[in-house]
């Protein structure tokens, strides 16, 4: 069996630049503070008798918020993002 080898000491092995990422912040994902609580919420509770139709419920949710329009979320981005730059990245509830 192989040894383990960092991924950073196989990046230095073979000479690969090593790319900064800002880390992963819920806050500043769309989908996980705006979207996803939109398609959750009106499912909550509900038990579906099999995947096909909690499919099917969750396309038609889907028609809805297309429909309604997901604009609310993208103009709330800026206060979102300041408000993390506020908390130094700490998570944010309830914005």
């Amino acid at each position: 069996m192989r040894g383990r080898i960092s991924v950073v000491a196989l990046l230095e092995k073979y000479g690969w630049e090593r790319l900064k990422h800002p880390p992963y912040s819920p806050d500043l994902s769309p989908p996980d503070f705006d979207l996803f609580p939109k398609l959750k919420e009106p499912l909550r509770g509900i038990r579906f008798p099999n995947l096909d139709i909690l499919n099917e419920e969750v396309s038609r949710r889907i028609r809805d918020l297309n429909k309604d329009g997901v604009l609310c979320g993208i103009q709330a981005l800026p206060k979102r993002w300041q408000s993390c730059i506020d908390k130094q990245g700490d998570y944010i509830e309830g914005l």
